[in-house]
């Protein structure tokens, strides 16, 4: 049967992929500099490969983009105090992981080979890696099948199986059986997705599966900790600000209107703006919604968490996010209402009650700050504006919140280490 499927994906749906890819990437700035990339993939191995020894150990890492690279980050530093002269590789699939991670730890940075038979092949002969360790979703056919004829370990940690999943309808089933089953070890991040998993990979000669955790957890404290040590006031001393971050234009009809509405009732109430892209379209657009609505905005124009004072504040530039939660009250989180929603534990680890849209049942976070009361899922503007209100005119309510998100985050460390050991072990 995998050999089946194995026809089927090299002969019909990586070349159709491959053929849309070429036709999107004409249209798409993202798609095309991973193209070009890949393209550079192999040569960038070779030399690698010229730097290793025949007794040198190495990992090969792989994540989708940025936001999956910070659940290996801290896994990666684990494994490097067990094993300090192990060879790192790590491959990304978008521009956003390859581009922006960087990374003491990493040996060799490289965009994904492309998934033919051949790539593959030769990839793999070059690196020789003793272990290729998966994080999240991203997972390519012929990257799994190849490694498993040459006895290379996969594992594949921080595995959602999200309910409804595509992956146990009839249709797709047994494809994806034939992929999962050749990993040797997968660790969900919890009983639930455990159970998902089960339902695709049960059976003779089964992968090891384990429930370990989410180490972006692990992640987001590690990232906090430097900075709180010098932010100790209560978060009740903070300006009452909202922080609204990665907001897509898909988000703007919901929650433009009902920010509006709270700053216009509450005078001690500023928000913050962060455009997921803050380019002078998306920057010029909420200047001219704020001004019509008689709320003045003023850009922030450099990386510094002093904000200026001002009933609306946008944020032009990047890389800073994950501090300025640290100067609010109150997230809202983007990418709800299009492509899914972004990180919600950066500010749930500011102790900030975190607002997001209904794309959000991919990450696990998401469920377990809306189940401690730190986290709203939000559907329409009047979601939003109540949520907001009695956050804002409820101090004690806030505070439970406020503490509730925080919580979350502190409950589930731990992670990394686990899967560490895993990696190790199994």
């Amino acid at each position: 049967m995998t050999i089946l499927f194995q026809l089927l994906y090299n002969l019909i749906l990586f070349p159709v992929l491959m053929i849309l890819t070429i036709f999107a990437m004409v249209f798409n700035k993202k798609i095309r500099h991973g193209f070009i990339g890949r393209l550079k993939t192999i040569s960038t191995l070779r030399e690698f490969s010229k730097t290793l020894n025949h007794n040198d150990l190495t990992y090969w890492f792989h994540a989708a983009s940025f936001g999956e690279y910070e659940q290996i980050r801290p896994v990666l530093a684990g494994l490097k105090e067990v094993e300090p002269y192990a060879k790192i590789v790590v491959s990304f699939f978008s521009p956003s992981g390859y581009n922006n991670v960087h990374d003491d730890h990493i040996d060799c940075k490289i965009y994904l080979p492309f998934d033919f038979l051949w790539t593959i092949r030769r990839a793999l002969k070059l690196v020789r890696p003793k272990k290729i360790i998966f994080a999240a979703y991203d997972i390519w056919p012929n990257l799994i099948w190849i490694a498993k004829n040459r006895k290379i370990h996969t594992t594949l940690f921080a595995a959602r199986f999200m309910k409804g999943t595509k992956k146990l309808y009839p249709v797709f089933r047994n494809f994806y059986q034939s992929v999962y089953h050749c990993f040797k070890a997968i660790y969900t991040v919890d009983k639930v997705d455990y159970l998902q998993v089960q339902k695709l990979v049960k059976g003779k000669n089964s992968p090891i599966l384990r429930v370990l955790g989410n180490p972006r957890y692990d992640q987001v404290k590690e990232k906090a900790d430097e900075f709180t040590v010098s932010h100790t006031q209560s978060v009740l001393d903070r300006e009452k600000r909202i922080i609204a971050g990665s907001v897509h234009l898909e988000d703007e009809p919901v929650v433009m209107d009902a920010f509006a509405k709270i700053l216009q009732k509450y005078d001690d109430v500023s928000l913050v703006w962060v455009p997921h892209d803050p380019d002078e379209k998306n920057i010029s657009r909420a200047e001219l919604f704020f001004s019509g609505k008689g709320l003045p905005s003023v850009r922030l124009g450099k990386k510094t968490v002093n904000l200026p004072i001002a009933k609306v504040v946008i944020v032009d530039v990047v890389g800073i996010l994950s501090r300025l939660y640290w100067h609010g009250h109150v997230a809202y989180i983007g990418g709800g209402f299009s492509t899914g929603v972004h990180n919600t534990m950066e500010p749930a680890i500011a102790r900030v009650p975190v607002l997001f849209g209904p794309r959000n049942e991919q990450f696990h976070a998401t469920g377990e700050l809306i189940k401690a009361g730190g986290g709203f899922e939000v559907h329409t503007s009047d979601d939003v504006y109540f949520i907001l209100d009695k956050l804002f005119s409820d101090q004690d309510y806030f505070l439970d919140c406020s503490f509730a998100a925080t919580n979350v985050i502190h409950n589930n460390l731990g992670s990394a280490t686990r899967v560490v050991r895993g990696i190790i072990r199994d």
